[in-house]
């Protein structure tokens, strides 16, 4: 072992434990630009402070938007703990974006960017300059706005904003991605003729992270039509006009509960999730379904959502083709289970912070898996497992994934376990109470992020 590696905990007890977790990065990073471009300033409560919404919040500042960090008051709006204080003002340049390897921050801001008056320039880690943005740069060029790119259809790029965007109706291929999709939705209200947004090609991934897109900007007071409205499918319309500075709760992150949930699959415990809330549009909420095919049982409290495992974890045959941040640890948990997993409809895995199809199965091999990829998933064989050294790929849900296995096989060790501060900071500490402490919540995971 290395200092590099983590040593992932190991279960004796079954876990009983209470979580709360951070705010959702998805809604965070929304609610951000659309403060950003708001008529008024606004509030982002209980935000996700994580690397990606640092690296959000920071390239709004770039481009001159006022970012505050403050406290929560108490003018009866609820949510407790800190906040961002966003206050819109003119979008200038020069100025340079640093994306990291955010997938929000290098699809949603160069739209804002074409707003500006002047020059922006994009470049984030060198695994941004592989993934999937050439959708948002043609979509933006044929909106009107100047880009160059070296005709690579990715990072590193400058985008020459002159002060605003005609808009109008664009053709985009989603199907590498939703968030093309949410990117031009974002700021279309603030385009002259607005945006309407035309899918061709594979069926979109992720599709309920435009659903939160959709509901957020109504929420900011535009004007949309959605396909689940009856509208035209793959038609996505926002009509030109202002939008409200509001005073936005971020729900916890549904999707960065999974690991806590599987532990209490895995280990036979109970662990109960603060504030999740009983409607919503997160992805993360498909893990009630999930878990509960695969052994466990789940009830609203007055604390949360309680998630209690039977000891016993059956494999499934799933299409996560909607909800494919969770297949990391979906499939950690399949590979602890008493028959076959097969999981399907996510190829577009293969273009996330890494391929993570390839990366799961290779280190879950490692540790004496059978995992084999299909043409569009995983197909999971459980097997004895022992320990050994589970590389990330500088990729959050693959650590997590590793941490769920180790719960129950001993001699797992995690590479950079680090990366979880993407979207998960300190879990390393929250891993640890969720063993070690029987009694009482857990610490929330956003204290600490960067602030």
């Amino acid at each position: 072992m290395t200092e590099l590696h983590w040593p992932a905990p190991t279960a004796t007890d079954p876990v009983d434990a209470v979580v709360t977790v951070p705010g959702s990065k998805s809604a965070t990073n929304r609610a951000l630009v659309l403060a950003a471009l708001a008529a008024q300033p606004g509030y982002v409560r209980r935000p996700l402070r994580s690397r990606d919404s640092q690296l959000m919040a920071d390239g709004l500042r770039a481009l001159g938007i006022g970012v505050e960090d403050t406290l929560n008051s108490s003018s009866g709006v609820s949510g407790g703990g800190e906040a961002w204080r966003v206050l819109p003002a003119p979008l200038g340049g020069p100025a340079a974006i640093d994306v990291g390897n955010a997938g929000t921050v290098m699809r949603f801001l160069p739209p804002v960017a074409a707003l500006a008056d002047g020059p922006v320039h994009f470049d984030g880690d060198p695994r941004s300059h592989e993934r999937p943005l050439g959708g948002v740069i043609e979509a933006l060029r044929s909106l009107g706005a100047r880009i160059e790119d070296g005709g690579r259809g990715a990072l590193p790029m400058t985008v020459h904003g002159t002060g605003g965007l005609v808009g109008g109706t664009v053709t985009v291929d989603a199907s590498s991605s939703s968030q093309f999709v949410s990117a031009l939705l974002l700021s279309g209200a603030r385009f002259q003729h607005g945006v309407e947004v035309r899918h061709v090609g594979d069926p979109v991934p992720s599709l309920p992270h435009i659903r939160m897109t959709v509901e957020m900007l109504r929420a900011a007071g535009a004007q949309v039509d959605a396909p689940e409205d009856g509208g035209e499918p793959d038609v996505w319309r926002v009509a030109p006009g202002a939008l409200l500075g509001r005073d936005v709760v971020v729900e916890p992150d549904l999707s960065n509960a999974a690991p806590f949930l599987a532990a209490a699959l895995v280990t036979g415990g109970a662990v109960t999730v603060r504030d999740w809330p009983t409607r919503t549009s997160q992805p993360g909420d498909e893990l009630r379904d999930l878990f509960t095919r695969m052994g466990g049982a789940c009830e609203f409290t007055a604390d949360g959502l309680r998630f209690t495992g039977t000891g016993r974890v059956h494999g499934i045959d799933a299409d996560l083709h909607a909800v494919g941040e969770l297949t990391p640890v979906v499939a950690a948990v399949g590979l602890l289970a008493d028959s076959p997993s097969t999981l399907r409809g996510i190829a577009h895995l293969r273009l996330h912070e890494t391929d993570r199809l390839a990366a799961l199965a290779r280190e879950f091999n490692a540790l004496g898996g059978d995992v084999t990829e299909t043409e569009d998933g995983l197909r999971i064989s459980p097997r004895p497992l022992h320990g050994g050294v589970f590389h990330t790929y500088e990729d959050h849900r693959l650590a997590t994934a590793a941490a769920v296995i180790g719960l129950v096989v001993p001699g797992v060790e995690v590479e950079n376990i680090a990366t979880t501060a993407k979207t998960l900071p300190g879990f390393p500490d929250l891993w640890a109470a969720l063993l070690g402490s029987k009694e009482g919540p857990l610490p929330t995971a956003s204290t600490g992020g960067k602030g």
